[in-house]
């Protein structure tokens, strides 16, 4: 994958350093190549793309989306609300601009309006694990036992061959750590999809495990999560907060 987003990069540098290109065609290609930034783990590089895509079409929704999650990341909300508004209002069915400011709200503590986004997210495809998942994240900091009984009645709708349905076992307590860290490889491909399913599993094993108290098992499951190198996934992206927000807890009591 990184070889590949490597001669995208490439590729689009040659094309935009040589070609005569109308603004459309430019914003395009800079959007283009932030995304392939972001897979290479560039996210300055990127995040200055989608800024310059954003400068040359304003309407492009997808430039917002991407900044905003980088003002995520930043923990800079304010503007990460702003640029996920200014999505979803050029685009309203733009679902990832949804699920973007929900989370966005959850990391800025504004947990209620964070359950609004997702739940209108997980109304839209009611099979996927990780709608269902953030939604009970985000729930949870509202009302911890009617967020358990909701993910109870949402389990039902789940797809039964997403292989991500038992992360929501796990946090059902339907099954055993050892029974969720065996099951996640089964059906696996190649070293990429590996990489991209341990990313996954990890960072939701690290909401679980910190959740609870234990913050050193937190911590190790987070640390592996960036150990994939899967840039691009929202896991990896919002695994440093989580590691920071952790060792801010160890500091408050020490």
């Amino acid at each position: 994958m990184n070889f590949r987003s490597q001669l995208a990069v490439a590729r689009y540098n040659q094309i935009l350093g040589q070609a005569s290109l109308s603004n459309e065609e430019r914003a395009e290609l800079l959007f283009l190549r932030g995304t392939h930034y972001d897979s290479l783990g560039l996210a300055g590089l990127a995040q200055y793309d989608f800024s310059r895509a954003k400068e040359l079409k304003p309407d492009m929704a997808e430039a917002y989306n991407s900044i905003g999650i980088h003002y995520t990341q930043q923990m800079d909300f304010n503007e990460a609300y702003e640029s996920f508004d200014s999505a979803l209002e050029i685009n309203p069915s733009l679902d990832f601009a949804l699920l973007n400011r929900g989370i966005a709200l959850y990391y800025g503590q504004r947990n209620e309006l964070a359950v609004d986004d997702l739940t209108r997210f997980y109304e839209k495809d009611k099979a996927n694990p990780f709608a269902a998942l953030w939604l009970y994240l985000a729930q949870r900091e509202v009302d911890a036992t009617l967020a358990i009984e909701q993910l109870k009645q949402n389990r039902a709708h789940l797809d039964p061959n997403n292989w991500a349905s038992i992360i929501v076992d796990f946090y059902l307590g339907n099954i055993s750590r050892g029974s969720l860290l065996n099951e996640f490889v089964n059906g696996v491909k190649n070293v990429n999809e590996l990489n991209q399913r341990m990313c996954e599993v990890y960072f939701y094993m690290g909401k679980h495990y910190g959740k609870r108290g234990e913050k050193g098992m937190a911590l190790n499951y987070f640390k592996m999560v960036l150990s994939t190198n899967v840039y691009e996934y929202v896991e990896h992206r919002y695994s440093r907060i989580e590691i920071d927000m952790l060792r801010n807890q160890y500091a408050d009591n020490s």
